[in-house]
């Protein structure tokens, strides 16, 4: 009986998942590469979030973060924002995304911060079903997330009961320090 060959090809090692920290400045996340404006260390990709294409490629970015970063950009600027967001990651894909909470100083004191501050409110937006039915006026958005978010709580308010807390966050000025939401890609 004749050995018949065979070539098994071994199929190579994907790289691993891309995982994007968005306006890290010198404060990258670990795990993570950097992207920011300004060639700080610890940057890995200088690119301007604000207007231009993305240099990643479609579905390409499994994670991100934007940690105080879209209160800096105007409201088109966010929109684009979201929109490249939307395309470089997976579906399934998420970014972690961290800003002032409009109800506290934070999001007045630095004078870069553009106008108008982010809420909760904004959130419904990126939601392509929601705004087809409450929205559509709104056609600049192409991204379709799911969002949840929830915040950062002074310290004061951050050691009392569940009850005092969400008293707290719906009445008190300065309760929330910052708004932080899970934007998912549908």
């Amino acid at each position: 009986m004749a050995k018949r060959k065979t070539n098994l090809a071994i199929a190579p090692t994907p790289p691993p998942p891309r995982k994007l920290d968005f306006g890290c400045g010198a404060n990258k996340t670990p795990g993570f590469e950097g992207v920011d404006m300004r060639p700080v260390p610890g940057v890995d990709h200088v690119v301007d979030l604000r207007t231009a294409r993305w240099p990643w490629d479609d579905n390409s970015v499994a994670e991100a973060r934007a940690c105080h970063l879209v209160e800096h950009f105007t409201a088109p600027e966010r929109i684009h924002f979201v929109n490249e967001l939307y395309r470089v990651l997976v579906p399934g894909g998420t970014c972690q995304l961290v800003t002032p909470h409009w109800a506290g100083s934070r999001a007045y004191g630095d004078l870069t911060h553009q106008w108008p501050p982010v809420s909760e409110f904004w959130f419904y937006y990126l939601d392509r079903g929601w705004r087809e039915q409450w929205a559509a006026h709104n056609d600049g958005y192409t991204c379709d997330f799911l969002a949840t978010w929830g915040y950062t709580l002074h310290p004061a308010i951050a050691a009392r009961n569940q009850e005092y807390q969400q008293h707290a966050t719906n009445f008190f000025k300065e309760a929330c320090h910052d708004l932080v939401a899970t934007l998912t890609k549908r």
